[in-house]
């Protein structure tokens, strides 16, 4: 599967049936996905490996890495609902038996993987709910994909973050971000935002 095939087939999965502000549930852009889960293929990352998408939200990060032929997915998600979705959304294109749905926080979640990734609240409504998904992330694995606002701040906590946890980033890619107006806060149609992917690396 080829790149740009990876972003379509991503970009056409279910989203949220009714996103919740408080958690930030923004579906990932198939193409942002995409971008992040070749990279991870690229580096040999995903296929073959143990793969946990902490706060898969419905899915599009569990799916894309089990097309790419991880051994298995953890999709970790507190918000039954979406799991179900991301569970309609593995089965639509024959990935289920690859993906291990956990209904729980990823505070909860304690199985190693080769490899973490994950798309998580970016702070907006909560400052820093970031947080506990990279302690956990650093927690469960030696190598860690993430996507994070692509603003100074947010990237200074970042990088002081990554070196205080005995991490290093190794990648950064600045890509933009779309997101379709859902709540009522929102003032346009479509938002779009500029959004860093990492990779991190225990030192």
């Amino acid at each position: 599967m080829k790149k740009k095939h990876l972003a379509m087939t991503l970009s056409r999965l279910r989203g949220f049936s009714n996103p919740r502000p408080e958690l930030e549930q923004y579906r990932t852009p198939g193409d942002v996905a995409a971008e992040l889960l070749w990279l991870a293929y690229s580096l040999d990352e995903v296929e073959g490996k143990v793969i946990a998408d902490l706060g898969a939200g419905t899915g599009v990060l569990s799916v894309g890495a089990a097309l790419l032929g991880a051994e298995v997915v953890y999709a970790v998600e507190k918000d039954k609902k979406a799991l179900e979705i991301a569970r309609e959304n593995a089965r639509s294109l024959g990935v289920e038996d690859g993906i291990e749905f956990i209904n729980a926080d990823v505070s909860e979640f304690s199985k190693r993987a080769d490899t973490v990734i994950m798309n998580p609240p970016f702070g907006s409504q909560n400052p820093h709910a970031d947080r506990p998904f990279l302690l956990k992330a650093f927690e469960v694995s030696d190598v860690a994909y993430s996507i994070h606002l692509a603003k100074p701040e947010v990237r200074g906590f970042i990088e002081a973050f990554t070196r205080d946890n005995g991490f290093k980033i190794t990648h950064r890619l600045t890509l933009p971000f779309e997101i379709p107006a859902q709540f009522r806060f929102h003032r346009k149609r479509l938002e779009r935002i500029m959004v860093d992917v990492y990779r991190f690396e225990r030192v």
